[in-house]
């Protein structure tokens, strides 16, 4: 198979130079606009680039191969051309869909396949990428693929996009066994992929926030390592509570080994109007609990440490089951997406041995991979709650979006 590629002003001057130098069989694959390069040409228009792809002729009858992966691209190309197009899914493709279970019921359906539709809008850079490998790479895979359906490459597509986005193999592998199970003999493109944007979903499960205290105040410790951004992130929260809710919120630090993160703190508790208190000792944060028992939170800034530090653990620890049999508490183990996953395992199996936590994930516009969060969600089982992405306050912060992300995990774009 020849695949070159064709300039001209318009898609058909383009389609018309490619079927002069290849002949009139040409399939044309891809289409998009392209900047002039040059010193003053952008102010001339934009030109016309296509993708086109020429079958040559077999040299036996043995199964071209190659037409395979044409077929293949051509399809999930036109899976994504079509997104958003095409109101509903046919008759015979709805009654294909296996039922859910009562799990699974829980997520809202409808909105499921409106947001696969509208969301997932770059699978073309997909077809892209593969499109420009180098002709030996693409040999060695169409020998693999050999005997192989199409569904399969597009799912075979799907594991290698999960793994660029360093999900880690273990649970990409499982997650494509899984969908493999229940994905019927040639199964379309898009029923295979919103098996997979549905799974992944229920893979992550629901948000779970900071929840209000049934009774009387409700007391919320931050832990995590150095450097990740605790205290900026209890700024943030604290001023939803406090402006956008409307509650009362008292602010704690039991950081008494940086000097800045306190002050910090204390900065926007001034900014705020909340009360503000360093506590050294178990009795202080006693104390704390009397004199602000008829606010709504309690949030608690924690010394970040190495988690190979036995001793800062246990004082860790000590602190936050004080207030047990006390008041309901609540702990959030705060994270940086940009932690390499061997250290983020560590670190969560040390405050595992402290306490029950839910994650929060901070530095989400430093990096451009999204893996970390469903390998911790898988590994560590803990709800993910929210997501910060950059050091304005209080505006970075949102509840964790999982159809956003697992649209990134696909190799969607923002």
């Amino acid at each position: 198979m020849i695949i070159k590629k064709f300039v001209g002003k318009t898609e058909s001057e383009a389609v018309e130079n490619a079927k002069k130098e290849l002949g009139a069989n040409v399939v044309v694959m891809n289409v998009k606009n392209v900047k002039r390069k040059g010193l003053f040409d952008f102010l001339k228009p934009h030109m016309v680039e296509v993708t086109v792809a020429l079958e040559e002729e077999p040299v036996s009858h043995e199964k071209d191969v190659s037409a395979d992966v044409k077929a293949a691209v051509s399809a999930i190309s036109e899976v994504v051309s079509n997104m958003g197009n095409t109101p509903a899914q046919p008759a015979e493709v709805q009654r294909s869909i296996p039922a859910v279970s009562q799990e699974e019921a829980s997520v809202p359906a409808p909105k499921e396949h409106k947001a696969i539709e509208e969301k997932l809008d770059s699978l073309q850079s997909l077809i892209e990428q593969q499109l420009q490998k180098p002709e030996e790479e693409k040999k060695e895979e169409e020998k693999e693929t050999e005997q192989v359906s199409e569904t399969d490459m597009f799912m075979k597509l799907l594991h290698t996009t999960m793994l660029d986005n360093e999900v880690d193999e273990v649970y990409a592998g499982q997650i494509i066994e899984e969908i493999e199970k229940v994905n019927k003999p040639n199964c379309p493109f898009d029923f295979a992929l919103a098996n997979t944007y549905q799974k992944m979903i229920l893979k992550f499960g629901k948000p779970v926030g900071i929840t209000p205290s049934e009774k009387g105040v409700k007391v919320v410790f931050f832990v995590g390592p150095t450097g990740v951004g605790k205290t900026t992130t209890i700024a943030k929260i604290a001023s939803r509570f406090q402006v956008d809710e409307k509650k009362k919120v008292a602010l704690l630090t039991a950081d008494t080994y940086r000097i800045a993160a306190a002050e910090q703190l204390r900065t926007y508790a001034n900014i705020l109007e909340v009360p503000f208190r360093v506590v050294y000792t178990v009795e202080e944060i006693e104390q704390a609990l009397v004199d602000f028992k008829e606010y709504d939170y309690i949030l608690v800034d924690t010394a970040g440490h190495s988690y190979q530090n036995e001793a800062q653990k246990e004082n860790m620890t000590r602190f936050i089951h004080s207030v047990d049999d006390k008041v309901e508490k609540e702990v959030f183990l705060v994270l940086s997406a940009t932690t390499k996953y061997r250290d983020l395992i560590s670190i969560a199996d040390a405050y595992k041995e402290m306490a029950d936590y839910k994650l929060i994930f901070t530095k989400l516009d430093e990096t451009t991979t999204l893996g970390n969060l469903l390998n911790l969600k898988l590994y560590t089982g803990a709800s993910l709650s929210y997501v910060t992405h950059g050091q304005n306050v209080p505006d970075d912060i949102e509840n964790f979006n999982p159809q956003k992300t697992v649209k990134r995990l696909l190799g969607g774009k923002n």
